[in-house]
């Protein structure tokens, strides 16, 4: 029996919240279970800045979601153009060039894969200089195509739907490189399609006779409206759980009106109990998206990051998998509905026509395909 050669990749992603390293990390394993041996070499993006680089990207970033919204959108605006700046677009060949020349050396990749995009540009960069060959290629992981998605140096863009395909093709990457994927999801969600929620709740100490909607407020904890939400929440008017992960201000259970919050934080358990969930409620990430369209599970938007996750919501409600609550008094309203018999199946059939459960496998096998190596 002939060895097979081990597939090397570089695989690039960046902290700015978890979604990124998330769907990096589903790819991985859909590439291990499906092609030869993987040699995989993980890096962050932002490790490869230096401390002052690191603060004006990162630091300007965080700041302007917790202090400063309006601020981001604007950027967000100003650079969703062809006509954008080159003080913005001239860095992405270089800032960060050392490390990502470094790791081409050590990789020696046939592939590298971003789900960050502009270090796909700082790829293409160091390939060159180094006169290194390999696939260039980008997962995206918003539901719409900002310019800074449209990176003419990727040689395969991996895209969430038809939609994001048209969009990419607009901004002039051609045809051949653009595949229709979804985003990337660990494969433990495809096994939790059609689980008995009320078991669920009950191996998690939750009430299977109530329902349960889980607050999304992404991976930094940095989710402005939390408190609104929780206190919404509380007012219902009927009895709900109530699942706090990020953003949680410790840990245990408490009753606040007609709620009953269950302040977790961080946990490995989240897939199941999104599972369980009824109904998310809060920002709207492109991984939890894919996450909870994935299992079936609709949501209220309310107060999404401005720019993408706004182009999120919209491209969930489009297709009535979802209900955005645009201000704090419309929040009670639209949880209700959402919970309502007569009404959450038909947003439940919704989210589940627009979920993509193996996203990674498809991914993966376009990424061999693409490298020889099907």
């Amino acid at each position: 029996m002939t060895d097979v050669a081990p597939l090397r990749a570089l695989i690039l992603s960046a902290s700015f919240g978890n979604g990124h390293h998330q769907a990096q990390h589903a790819v991985d394993l859909a590439l291990r279970a499906a092609g030869p041996p993987l040699e995989a070499l993980h890096a962050d993006f932002l490790s490869y800045l230096n401390p002052l680089e690191r603060a004006v990207t990162a630091g300007t970033y965080a700041l302007w979601l917790r202090h400063a919204p309006g601020m981001y959108r604007a950027f967000y605006e100003w650079t969703d153009r062809a006509s954008e700046p080159r003080a913005v677009t001239g860095t992405f060949s270089w800032l960060g060039l050392g490390g990502m020349r470094r790791d081409v050396r050590r990789a020696r990749p046939e592939i590298v894969l971003s789900s960050y995009p502009t270090s796909v540009a700082l790829a293409h960069a160091a390939g060159q200089q180094l006169g290194a060959t390999f696939l260039n290629a980008l997962v995206v992981t918003d539901y719409r195509i900002h310019h800074h998605w449209a990176r003419p140096e990727a040689n395969a863009v991996f895209v969430p739907s038809e939609e994001a395909r048209e969009q990419m093709a607009r901004w002039g990457i051609p045809e051949d490189r653009i595949e229709v994927t979804g985003i990337p999801i660990a494969p433990v969600y495809r096994g939790l399609i059609g689980a008995d929620r009320g078991a669920l709740r009950e191996q998690h100490g939750l009430r299977p006779d109530q329902p349960l909607v889980l607050i999304s407020g992404g991976g930094t904890g940095a989710y402005r409206a939390l408190a609104g939400v929780v206190s919404e929440l509380a007012s219902l008017g009927r009895r709900v759980q109530v699942l706090v992960m990020a953003g949680a201000t410790g840990r245990g259970v408490e009753e606040v009106g007609g709620a009953t919050i269950h302040q977790l934080g961080y946990s490995t358990a989240f897939p199941e109990l999104l599972a369980a969930t009824d109904l998310v409620v809060g920002k709207a990430g492109g991984l939890t998206v894919a996450e909870a369209t994935a299992l079936g599970v609709p949501f209220v938007v309310h107060e999404p990051i401005p720019g993408q996750e706004e182009h999120n919501a919209d491209y969930l409600v489009r297709h009535g998998a979802a209900t955005w609550a645009r201000d704090r008094h419309d929040l009670r309203g639209a949880v209700l509905r959402a919970l309502d018999a007569d009404v959450h199946p038909a947003m439940s059939a919704a989210a589940r026509a627009v979920g993509v459960p193996d996203a990674a496998d498809r991914v993966a096998a376009a990424l061999l395909r693409r490298s020889g190596r099907a």
